[in-house]
């Protein structure tokens, strides 16, 4: 009130909570949502059935996936679905665990602003302990060679153990480490790179999921564009067109006049020999594969048809690209510009039975490689696709940054045990703090433990007794619930999807709880701002 007249500060329809409030509601939603990913964790972790309001149904354990597909409405909420969603584009893996670690900071955040401790002291004392833990996963860290496809494998098989494709994972991990490993450069300072790009993974529904292939070469989702072309083509010289193989129109208005049926023959007669032409022009480069990225004119189907070449029309920008570099050949304009140094090069191409695609495979080097899935429902290979995406994301990691730490809650105790020793170091309310973020890494073994169908208490006990005597690399067996060397058992993670989980985690938990105030602008008629 300003001499008994009120002043609007805010707007009708602005919602406001202050303080603790606002403080536990952002704390609230983050603990629902990492309650609500925490039973997905680990090899024994429980799928998530989601329901869109169409009616379309996903089953997966995948937390980016899980996220991704719920409403999150809460402000503070959407900040953690932007942790999962900057953990998969980064990483590839790992989201569950960031959910879960920054679900566990904000427990222990609640618990010392009940004991009046400032959200500034907490904040530090998380900046400190996140320093500290980044320095011991260093420590921790094992070296992998570029050529270690033993210590890769194992890397793949931990993504994607129990997920759908674990049947399978055998097969499949050995396919996604040559994938990798087809793709990778080689830079000046000896190290790899990988273009995530370059891996493509390609489902179709259809026979089981044992008939995974790794095509070294490129799937494109259409068949031959005439049924009197060959089904399949061996030493397969491919031409990729980008421009249309038929009669285009001028880039003027002009007009024919034909007044007698001569000059009509004449004028059909002069467009079938354009067309034959270009279909001699292509046969005569060495081509018996043509890729168009728009449409073949029916003449030129027939005369291709006529010279046993294998052709495809309207073929995505982005799949003929994808050939280009996965057939070591150039994208050209016009079939003039055809010779043996701009076609692509493969031992076959061919029309897989009963299904809509076309597989060109046998490249000698190629720069782009294409892994096929295949399942019996659109729900199974979805989540194929999501698990294989896990695997070739962490052996690139591991392949880029050459390192892996141990897992099965193996790191986390480490971690835990470590960081305690370290805030012994410093004095005040900043000591608890650190503390409170050492004791955040426990919940990685004990949901293990959960999951697994463990006594979680017994299980994180056992593991720091071990850990304690020297065991550094000591985690659980979800199977027999025994404390085992993580390593040496071949269950392994990059360091950077570690690294990357607990930056993610411990950053938006330092930002979430210093905000002290929420103002939320609701939907609906609103009030203009000023005084009355």
């Amino acid at each position: 009130m300003l001499a008994g007249q009120p002043i609007i500060i805010l707007r009708d329809n602005v919602e406001r909570t202050r303080g603790f409030e606002a403080q536990r509601s952002n704390i609230m939603a983050t603990r629902a949502i990492a309650a609500a990913v925490r039973t997905t964790l680990g090899p024994r972790g429980m799928d998530k059935m989601l329901v869109s309001p169409s009616g379309d149904v996903v089953i997966t354990n995948d937390g980016a996936a899980i996220l991704h597909e719920m409403s999150v409405q809460h402000p503070g909420g959407k900040l953690v679905v932007e942790v999962a969603e900057t953990q998969d584009d980064e990483v590839g893996d790992g989201t569950t665990t960031a959910i879960v670690l920054l679900g566990a900071l904000m427990d222990e955040a609640e618990r010392l602003l009940a004991q009046k401790i400032h959200p500034t002291v907490i904040a530090q004392g998380y900046q400190l302990g996140m320093d500290k833990a980044l320095e011991i996963l260093d420590d921790l860290a094992i070296t992998v060679d570029f050529d270690d496809k033993e210590t890769l494998k194992n890397l793949a098989d931990t993504s994607m153990t129990g997920k759908s494709i674990e049947a399978i994972k055998e097969k499949v991990s050995g396919i996604v480490v040559d994938a990798v490993q087809q793709v990778a450069t080689r830079t000046n300072e000896g190290t790899y790179t990988v273009d995530e790009s370059d891996v493509k993974i390609k489902k179709q529904v259809g026979e089981t999921m044992h008939d995974a292939e790794l095509i070294r070469g490129v799937v494109i989702e259409k068949k031959r564009v005439f049924e009197q072309m060959p089904a399949s083509v061996t030493d397969a010289r491919v031409a990729l067109i980008a421009q249309p193989l038929e009669v285009t129109k001028t880039q003027v208005k002009s007009k024919i006049k034909i007044t007698t049926s001569d000059q009509m023959r004449a004028f059909s007669e002069q467009e079938r020999e354009s067309l034959r032409k270009l279909s001699e022009t292509i046969v005569a480069a060495g081509a018996n594969v043509v890729l168009c990225q728009k449409g073949i004119a029916d003449a030129v189907q027939y005369y291709l048809a006529k010279n046993g070449v294998y052709a495809v029309e309207d073929v995505r920008e982005e799949d003929l690209k994808f050939a280009a570099r996965a057939l070591c050949g150039t994208i050209v304009n016009k079939p003039e510009e055809l010779d043996e140094v701009t076609l692509g090069h493969a031992e076959i191409a061919r029309e897989l039975p009963d299904t809509e695609l076309t597989v060109i495979s046998g490249c000698d080097n190629p720069k782009a490689v294409t892994i096929l899935l295949r399942g019996t429902s659109q729900l199974l290979v979805d989540e194929l696709e999501r698990a294989v995406y896990d695997g070739t994301r962490v052996v690139q990691d591991a392949i880029e940054y050459g390192k892996v730490v141990a897992g099965g809650g193996s790191v986390e105790t480490e971690l835990q045990m470590r960081i305690h020793d370290y805030a012994t170091t410093f004095g005040g309310r900043v000591q608890l703090a650190i503390e409170a973020f050492a004791n955040t890494f426990e919940v990685i073994p004990k949901t293990l433990a959960e999951n697994s169908g463990f006594d979680p208490i017994d299980k994180t006990v056992a593991l720091k007794k071990v850990h304690a005597d020297g065991g550094r690399y000591a985690g659980l067996n979800v199977y027999t619930g025994e404390a085992m060397d993580m390593y040496e058992a071949g269950v392994i993670e990059p360091q950077r999807v570690k690294t990357q989980a607990i930056k993610s985690g411990t950053e938006t938990a330092m930002l979430l709880i210093r905000v002290d105030d929420m103002m939320v602008t609701q939907a609906g008629e609103t009030a203009p701002m000023g005084a009355e």
